[in-house]
């Protein structure tokens, strides 16, 4: 009760001052500011926990000994998260970067209120307890829910809500890489998809808050931070562009296989906590094969920018083959092939996290198994610390299709910017190549399929925010399937169309006529007994359902050449929708999209 109320003083507050000394402009920096400190105190509370749950189990338990920990602790957090979901969450939950993106395309960037908080406490016990995805994606939504919530709060309009909404997943990006660079690069990249200079300043505001509380509440150890080793050398160029487009063809390999178990478990109709024994026992036996499997994995990363691949097989059950030749890299090679895998039964399975990580995960890998297999050869010798930050950057660009938030994100990690040709070199080829090949990253396909993406081309946009329900017309008149001419005639006394649908009596759509087809009878009197509606309605160019996209609906009209189509819910009548009222309102919200986000 304290709570809401010292949240209900500070509203009156903020409202008081926003009337009598504030303009727009600055109450929507001092906003970008608040949502940056609240979405960057929910990263600090998320990292907390997670780290608090994993000291829990090291001060009691002993991986080395009691190696069933691996196979329990998994599929535990997965039942438990599962858990929590159905009993407290249920009705408004979901997961992911997709719920962000479909939110600004179709939701008016209105999140969920329990988003605010629900996100950093199943992804906590998800992540505590082994699940072997990303943390970055949970904070996103629960930023993006803070900045949409807060606007929403204040009245802000669509606009000005969804620059807060990416203002808190800046700041959460921010907080947990404590990189304000990347998390306002992740913002335009991957959220944003039309922005102005002016909007730039909330962003940097809201990263850079977010930034500052991860350095001030959370410890060196607890934030992902390298030191170079070894300087970027000329002669490396050939090796990194071959780099880049290894990544590519392996962050098309991660999709596809994540896609792959994500329908597998779409298939499973047997109820939630069925799919997460499944799912987590699966995981649990992957991470007892290969205990880097075993939560984000950031600390692996660190282990092999070192090079010394024995320390992986020491820790595993085939800590007996560690002299052998190339067991090491042949057991890095399989962790890589099964880490996309176990993220996608975390996440499908009912766990919650994202593939940020796992992403990162993958890159530094094949970074590092690169670089030590051509060492191997004795040609020459390549760094493989060097080569495994370069490699993160890459799986950052194929899987995220974000190539600026790789670079500067590694550059900001490694504590400088030393790297950054090779950086942009690999992302950019490998961005290069997954655009080629798959246009939409990962996150995004399914919205895509069916037109709920917004995209960089600003035109779609506008129509991807129109929805067919708000553009409906009824007010066309629909004549029976079993009538005559003369009713008909009847309907064109009264109707102000020169288009009437034909329906049968439980009103479905069995065709329409058009005025000018039947002229000639209109003014025959004789005749209006003799033709049934059923002679003079004809196929409509087209039907539309009633959930088409817009950009589905524009596509028919180009296609038919038609003003007017008709509108269908499960083969009922519904309406028309016409050419020109869509046209109408892209040219209106074209006008309001040419204003300034401030």
């Amino acid at each position: 009760m304290w709570k809401k109320k010292v949240f209900n003083q500070l509203h009156v507050y903020l409202n008081h001052l926003r009337k009598l000394y504030l303009n727009d402009k600055q109450f929507l920096l001092l906003s970008a500011v608040l949502v940056g400190l609240s979405a960057g105190m929910a990263a600090v509370c998320l990292k907390t926990m997670v780290s608090l749950i994993h000291d829990l189990i090291s001060r009691r338990l002993s991986f080395t000994t009691q190696g069933y920990l691996y196979v329990v602790l998994p599929p535990l957090g997965i039942v438990m998260t599962v858990f929590v979901v159905q009993t407290f969450f249920k009705s408004s939950f979901q997961k992911g970067t997709a719920y962000v993106h479909y939110t600004i395309a179709k939701g008016s960037s209105l999140l969920a209120f329990q988003q605010m908080y629900s996100q950093v406490f199943t992804s906590a016990i998800t992540m505590g307890l082994g699940g072997s995805a990303g943390l970055e994606a949970p904070i996103v939504v629960t930023g993006s829910a803070i900045g949409s919530n807060y606007g929403n709060s204040y009245r802000l309009d669509y606009r000005d809500r969804t620059l807060l909404l990416s203002c808190g997943a800046a700041a959460g990006v921010a907080a947990v890489f404590n990189a304000p660079i990347a998390g306002i690069l992740f913002a335009i990249e991957v959220l944003l998809t039309d922005i102005t200079v002016s909007a730039l300043i909330p962003l940097i505001l809201s990263a850079i808050t977010g930034a500052l509380c991860s350095r001030f509440f959370l410890s060196e150890e607890a934030l992902f931070r390298f030191s170079l080793q070894e300087f970027f050398s000329l002669h490396d160029i050939p090796f990194y562009l071959t780099l880049g487009l290894t990544i590519g063809v392996f962050s098309l390999y991660y999709a596809r296989v994540y896609l792959g178990v994500e329908a597998f478990f779409l298939r499973i109709k047997r109820g939630p906590y069925i799919k997460a024994i499944i799912g987590g026992v699966a995981l649990g036996v992957l991470c007892l094969l290969f205990p880097p499997l075993f939560g984000e994995g950031y600390e692996d990363i660190k282990v092999m920018a070192t090079g010394d691949l024995r320390l992986f097989l020491q820790a595993s059950l085939f800590s007996d083959w560690v002299n052998q030749p190339f067991a090491p890299v042949l057991f890095l090679g399989l962790l890589l092939f099964f880490k996309v895998i176990a993220a996608a039964m975390t996440v499908n399975a009912g766990g919650n996290g994202g593939n940020f990580a796992p992403s990162m995960f993958s890159g530094a890998l094949i970074g590092c198994l690169f670089a030590s297999l051509i060492n191997a050869t004795g040609w020459i010798k390549l760094p493989v610390s060097n080569f495994t930050l370069v490699g993160m950057a890459g799986m950052v660009s194929g899987i995220m299709y974000a190539p600026l938030t790789g670079v500067f994100l590694i550059a900001e990690i490694s504590g400088g910017y030393d790297l950054i040709l090779p950086l942009m070199l690999v992302s950019v080829s490998t961005f290069a190549l997954v655009k080629y090949k798959q246009p939409f990253p990962l996150d995004k396909r399914k919205l895509a399929k069916r037109g709920h993406l917004l995209t960089h081309d600003k035109d779609k946009n506008i129509l991807a925010n129109l929805q067919l329900h708000k553009i409906l017309e009824t007010d066309f008149y629909p004549v029976p399937f079993e009538g005559r001419l003369k009713d008909l005639i009847h309907a064109i006394s009264i109707s102000k169309r020169n288009v009437f649908p034909v329906v049968d009596e439980s009103q479905q759509l069995k065709g329409i006529i058009l005025m000018e087809g039947i002229r000639d009878l209109m003014f025959k009197p004789e005749l209006y007994e003799q033709y049934s509606i059923a002679e003079l309605c004809q196929e409509p160019p087209a039907c539309l359902e009633a959930l088409s996209s817009i950009g589905h609906v524009m596509k028919k009209f180009e296609e038919t050449g038609a003003w007017n189509l008709p509108v269908v819910q499960d083969g009922k009548y519904m309406g028309f929708v016409s050419k020109s009222s869509i046209l109408t309102l892209y040219r209106a919200e074209l006008v309001s999209q040419s204003k300034d986000f401030i």
